[in-house]
């Protein structure tokens, strides 16, 4: 590992993580490709919304490709990452779509020049391998939020978190309480993303330090004993221990078996934290929903859990 990554490392378990530069008008970013395929006609409203924002947009090179169901080999959507890590006129990678395939991909990146000159790395469900490779790796915060695919049918409030985030102005959000929700007052680093993924990263050397951070997770159509297991084997690793709270985004269409599961998927999930005193959080907009709100992964965070909620970053 090379003495800058190193550096990083350190600095960031020390200190903050560090902080790319927000955007200005004028600044390019790019997007492409590290999982699912998707054609230019797809991603063309979303490339006009960036523009309107006074945004230059590189378009990558495995936009249009496709191997099978990924937007070209493995080779392919690396090579197309790294030419954007690379580039240092590129302020900012916005994934094209998630799906599955990151993984294939990522173990190759060589983040020597990225950490020469940090960007942001966005996007959601199948990125969240990159939010906890450059968390807990490299020590570079990251943005969860929307990704091409999805910018244009979001809603406003969420497009604006998206510009809002890009821009670096302050993220605060006000949205209903659960029944189901743990009162208090929640502080400190948001680590995360889709719950499958960080189920699939234990065990690996992408591992989440979770202690004393705020723990964001979401999915989308799982079945309801798949929730229970990866919630088990979270438990198991020590990954739910010792938290400064639990936020629980959309757990959109959930499926279950002839025979009933018995719970829906937010009881399981708070049958999994019970024995702890922190904060639970659920129906915060983030995730595979339509209200799919902006979240720095890496960044100080404060949740407030009560009758009302609020976040603030």
């Amino acid at each position: 590992m090379c003495l800058n990554i190193l550096l990083a490392k350190f600095l960031a378990y020390f200190y903050n993580m560090i902080r790319p530069p927000f955007l200005k008008k004028g600044d390019t970013v790019g997007v492409c490709c590290t999982a699912r395929k998707i054609s230019m006609e797809e991603i063309q409203l979303a490339v006009d919304i960036l523009k309107s924002w006074d945004l230059n947009v590189v378009i990558g090179d495995t936009i249009g490709k496709q191997d099978n169901q990924y937007g070209g080999t493995d080779a392919e959507r690396q090579a197309d990452f790294q030419r954007m890590l690379n580039d240092r006129n590129i302020k900012a990678i916005i994934a094209a779509r998630g799906g599955y395939g990151t993984v294939r991909m990522m173990d190759t990146l060589d983040f020597r020049a990225f950490m020469e000159s940090p960007k942001w790395i966005i996007g959601f469900s199948d990125i969240t391998y990159l939010h906890a490779q450059l968390n807990c790796n490299i020590g570079v915060e990251t943005l969860h939020a929307l990704m091409m695919s999805t910018i244009p049918t979001n809603t406003v409030e969420a497009v604006q978190s998206f510009k809002d985030a890009l821009f670096g102005n302050r993220l605060e959000y006000q949205f209903s309480s659960h029944v189901l929700n743990r009162n208090g007052i929640m502080q400190g680093e948001m680590v995360g993303g889709n719950l499958s993924i960080l189920y699939a990263i234990l065990g690996t050397k992408t591992i989440l330090d979770t202690n004393r951070k705020i723990l964001f997770i979401e999915d989308l159509d799982e079945y309801l004993y798949h929730i229970d297991r990866m919630m088990m084997a979270l438990k198991r690793a020590g990954k739910l221990k010792g938290l400064a709270g639990l936020v629980v985004g959309g757990l959109s269409d959930m499926k279950d078996n002839t025979v009933p599961f018995g719970k829906t998927a937010e009881e399981i999930i708070l049958e999994h934290v019970a024995e702890y005193d922190y904060p639970v959080c659920f129906n915060f907009p983030a995730g595979h929903i339509k209200d799919n709100r902006s979240i720095f992964m890496g960044k100080n965070a404060t949740v407030e859990v009560g009758e009302n909620c609020k976040f603030t970053q």
